[in-house]
C-alpha cells in the first residue's frame, strides 16, 4: 500500500513519465512500422481471404486496445473510488480519448475487412454491435468527465460510470460464443492459434507496437492534464491575490 501511495504522487510519477514517454512512443512506432512492412511484404496471402487478411495486422491490435483501454479506465476508476488518488482520475481521463480512437479504428477496419469477406460493410452482429456500444460509452465518459470538471465535481460520478461501463467487456469477448454471429470465433488463444504461423508472426510486432504507442500517448496525456491543472491552480492564486 505504501508503494502504491508513493507511485501515485504526481511529482514521483512525472520523474518516471518524462523519460519513459518518448521511449514507449518511438519503440511503438518502430515495432508498428516493422510489423506493417512484414505483414505487407513478407507473408503469403491467405488461401481463402487472399490479401484481405493483411488487415488483421491493424484490426486485431485496435480491437485489443479498444477493450484494453476501457479496462484501464475501469481499473483507474476503482483506484480512485477506493483510495481517492487524484492521479488515478487523471489516468482514466487520459486513457479515454486514445481508447475511443482505437475502438473507432477497430470498427472501421472491421468494416473494411467485412466488405469482401461478408459482402457488406456493416452487420448488426453481436461483436460489432457491442464494440459500437463501447465506442459510445467512451464518448459518454469523456463528456461526463468534462461536465464534472466544469462544475467543480470531485470525479466520483465519472469514476462510477467508468466501473459500470466495464460490463460491456465480457459481452464483447464472448459475443461470438453466446450468439449466432457472422464474426469468426476466437482465432488466437494463449497456447494455440488457428492462423498459420507464416501469416501470424508479424501480428506480434504490430500488437506490441500499438500497445507501446498507446502507453506512450497515455503518459503524454497524463503529463498534459497535470500541467494544465498546475497552470489553472496558479492562475486562481494570482486572481485571488
Amino acid at each position: 500500500m505504501v508503494s502504491l501511495h508513493a507511485f501515485a504522487n504526481p511529482t514521483r510519477f512525472l520523474k518516471i513519465a518524462r523519460p519513459l514517454t518518448p521511449v514507449l512512443f518511438w519503440a511503438g512506432v518502430a515495432l508498428i512500422a516493422f510489423g506493417a512492412w512484414a505483414g505487407l511484404t513478407q507473408t503469403p496471402p491467405d488461401y481463402l481471404q487472399g490479401d484481405t487478411v493483411r488487415i488483421m495486422y491493424i484490426h486485431v491490435p485496435t480491437a485489443w486496445l479498444g477493450m484494453g483501454g476501457w479496462s484501464g479506465v475501469a481499473l483507474a476508476s476503482i483506484a480512485y473510488l477506493v483510495w481517492r488518488h487524484p492521479l488515478a482520475h487523471v489516468a482514466a481521463r487520459a486513457i479515454a480519448l486514445p481508447g475511443a480512437l482505437f475502438a473507432f479504428l477497430c470498427l472501421a477496419t472491421g468494416s473494411i475487412w467485412g466488405r469482401p469477406t461478408w459482402g457488406t460493410w456493416w452487420q448488426w452482429d453481436g461483436r460489432l454491435t457491442s464494440m459500437l456500444l463501447l465506442f459510445f460509452v467512451y464518448l459518454g465518459y469523456m463528456a461526463l468527465a468534462r461536465a464534472d470538471e466544469d462544475r467543480g465535481g470531485d470525479g466520483r460520478i465519472p469514476a462510477i460510470y467508468g466501473v459500470a461501463g466495464s460490463v460491456l467487456l465480457p459481452i464483447i469477448r464472448y459475443s461470438v460464443v453466446w450468439w449466432n454471429t457472422l464474426h469468426q470465433g476466437q482465432s488466437i488463444g494463449l497456447t494455440s492459434s488457428s492462423i498459420d504461423a507464416s501469416i501470424l508472426w508479424p501480428l506480434w510486432f504490430t500488437l506490441g507496437g500499438f500497445t507501446l504507442f498507446f502507453a506512450g500517448i497515455v503518459l503524454m496525456r497524463m503529463r498534459t492534464i497535470l500541467a494544465s491543472t498546475k497552470v489553472e491552480a496558479r492562475m486562481r492564486r494570482m486572481a485571488a491575490a
